[in-house]
């Protein structure tokens, strides 16, 4: 009969500990109740309820870099010359980086 007990409260012990996250620096993570947007959390330490709260999405605060390959343009004056684009983006809504337009 002890043996059930220390089980029952391991169980429950390891059910609590791994409801807990550190959200590390420059990070988000978008918690989602039943399915549907909760909250989002910042940096820190947060406890979610288990099998009910959901970490939808963890999502990069950072900044990043997206290269194209080098395009052919054609000038006002029928010149004919190759452009290089590089696009620096960083995501500030987490909530609309994980539902808005894809």
């Amino acid at each position: 009969m002890p043996w059930v007990i220390i089980g029952v409260v391991v169980l429950i012990l390891l059910l609590i500990v791994s409801n807990v996250r550190v959200v590390p620096q420059a990070h988000a993570f978008v918690i989602e109740r039943f399915g549907a947007y909760l909250t989002t959390w910042k940096v820190g330490l947060h406890v979610k309820i288990p099998l009910i709260d959901k970490v939808a999405k963890q999502v990069s605060l950072k900044e990043r870099v997206v290269d194209f390959p080098p395009q052919p343009v054609i000038t006002e004056d029928n010149v004919t010359m190759q452009i290089d684009t590089v696009v620096y983006y960083q995501i500030t809504d987490p909530k609309m980086y994980v539902y808005g337009v894809d």
